[in-house]
Protein backbone atom coordinates (compact mmCIF):
# COMPACT_ATOMS: atom_id res chain seq x y z
CA UNK A 1 0.00 0.00 0.00
CA UNK A 2 2.64 2.37 -1.25
CA UNK A 3 1.87 6.18 0.32
CA UNK A 4 -0.43 5.24 3.00
CA UNK A 5 -0.25 7.29 6.23
CA UNK A 6 0.01 4.11 8.24
CA UNK A 7 -0.10 6.60 11.70
CA UNK A 8 -2.87 7.79 10.61
CA UNK A 9 -4.60 4.69 10.13
CA UNK A 10 -3.36 3.08 13.18
CA UNK A 11 -4.99 6.46 15.32
CA UNK A 12 -8.09 6.38 13.50
CA UNK A 13 -8.64 2.67 13.78
CA UNK A 14 -7.43 3.43 17.33
CA UNK A 15 -10.33 6.23 18.07
CA UNK A 16 -12.93 3.79 16.25
CA UNK A 17 -12.22 0.67 18.37
CA UNK A 18 -12.66 1.24 21.71
CA UNK A 19 -13.24 -2.42 22.51
CA UNK A 20 -10.53 -4.32 23.98
CA UNK A 21 -9.57 -7.10 22.58
CA UNK A 22 -11.31 -9.69 25.49
CA UNK A 23 -14.23 -7.70 25.74
CA UNK A 24 -14.66 -7.88 21.55
CA UNK A 25 -14.37 -11.69 21.43
CA UNK A 26 -16.63 -12.46 24.39
CA UNK A 27 -19.49 -10.03 22.70
CA UNK A 28 -19.16 -12.28 19.46
CA UNK A 29 -19.87 -15.17 21.13
CA UNK A 30 -23.02 -13.54 22.10
CA UNK A 31 -26.76 -14.76 20.55
CA UNK A 32 -27.07 -11.24 19.89
CA UNK A 33 -23.67 -10.74 17.97
CA UNK A 34 -24.76 -13.46 15.98
CA UNK A 35 -28.24 -12.37 14.61
CA UNK A 36 -27.04 -8.67 13.39
CA UNK A 37 -25.27 -7.80 9.85
CA UNK A 38 -25.23 -8.45 6.42
CA UNK A 39 -25.42 -12.15 5.87
CA UNK A 40 -24.86 -12.13 1.63
CA UNK A 41 -27.30 -11.03 -0.78
CA UNK A 42 -30.11 -14.08 0.06
CA UNK A 43 -29.51 -13.76 3.95
CA UNK A 44 -27.97 -17.24 4.15
CA UNK A 45 -24.62 -16.86 4.90
CA UNK A 46 -23.42 -18.61 7.96
CA UNK A 47 -21.77 -15.36 9.47
CA UNK A 48 -22.07 -11.61 8.63
CA UNK A 49 -19.68 -9.52 7.46
CA UNK A 50 -19.41 -7.69 10.88
CA UNK A 51 -19.27 -10.44 12.80
CA UNK A 52 -16.10 -11.77 10.53
CA UNK A 53 -14.55 -8.51 10.84
CA UNK A 54 -14.84 -8.46 14.79
CA UNK A 55 -12.85 -11.55 14.58
CA UNK A 56 -10.44 -9.57 12.43
CA UNK A 57 -10.04 -7.17 14.54
CA UNK A 58 -9.51 -8.86 17.60
CA UNK A 59 -6.52 -10.37 15.96
CA UNK A 60 -5.43 -7.01 14.38
CA UNK A 61 -5.57 -5.60 18.18
CA UNK A 62 -3.32 -8.60 19.56
CA UNK A 63 0.07 -7.96 17.15
CA UNK A 64 2.58 -5.36 17.75
CA UNK A 65 3.33 -2.19 14.91
CA UNK A 66 5.75 -4.23 13.20
CA UNK A 67 3.68 -7.52 12.85
CA UNK A 68 0.55 -5.60 11.06
CA UNK A 69 0.38 -6.62 7.07
CA UNK A 70 -0.82 -4.31 4.40
CA UNK A 71 -4.41 -6.75 4.60
CA UNK A 72 -4.24 -5.47 8.10
CA UNK A 73 -4.45 -1.38 7.48
CA UNK A 74 -6.58 -2.22 4.58
CA UNK A 75 -8.86 -3.83 7.06
CA UNK A 76 -8.06 -1.18 9.77
CA UNK A 77 -9.28 1.60 6.92
CA UNK A 78 -12.48 -0.40 6.15
CA UNK A 79 -13.14 -0.28 10.05
CA UNK A 80 -13.08 3.35 10.46
CA UNK A 81 -15.14 4.01 7.05
CA UNK A 82 -17.57 1.58 8.70
CA UNK A 83 -17.85 3.04 11.90
CA UNK A 84 -17.80 6.80 10.93
CA UNK A 85 -21.40 5.50 8.27
CA UNK A 86 -22.95 3.71 10.69
CA UNK A 87 -22.53 6.26 13.62
CA UNK A 88 -24.17 9.00 11.82
CA UNK A 89 -27.33 6.44 11.65
CA UNK A 90 -28.19 6.36 15.05
CA UNK A 91 -31.61 5.52 16.71
CA UNK A 92 -33.69 6.89 19.02
CA UNK A 93 -32.95 3.50 20.84
CA UNK A 94 -29.58 2.87 21.24
CA UNK A 95 -28.97 0.22 24.13
CA UNK A 96 -30.52 -2.58 22.94
CA UNK A 97 -30.65 -1.71 19.17
CA UNK A 98 -29.76 -3.44 16.10
CA UNK A 99 -27.53 -0.41 15.20
CA UNK A 100 -25.38 -0.68 18.73
CA UNK A 101 -25.11 -4.85 18.11
CA UNK A 102 -23.89 -3.97 14.47
CA UNK A 103 -21.32 -1.15 15.70
CA UNK A 104 -19.80 -3.66 18.08
CA UNK A 105 -19.52 -6.32 16.03
CA UNK A 106 -17.12 -4.02 14.08
CA UNK A 107 -15.21 -3.12 17.36
CA UNK A 108 -16.92 0.08 18.30
CA UNK A 109 -19.53 0.23 21.36
CA UNK A 110 -21.59 3.77 21.30
CA UNK A 111 -22.21 3.73 24.73
CA UNK A 112 -18.40 4.45 25.87
CA UNK A 113 -17.66 7.41 26.65
CA UNK A 114 -14.16 8.75 24.41
CA UNK A 115 -12.64 6.81 22.28
CA UNK A 116 -9.44 5.23 23.34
Amino acid sequence: MAGLDREKVRKDFGEAVNMAPAELEKWLKTEESRKVGYKGKDGTASESVGHASGRRIVTILRKTKDELTDEDYAHMRKVVGYVKRHSAQEPGNIVTSRWRYSLMNWGHDPLKKGLS
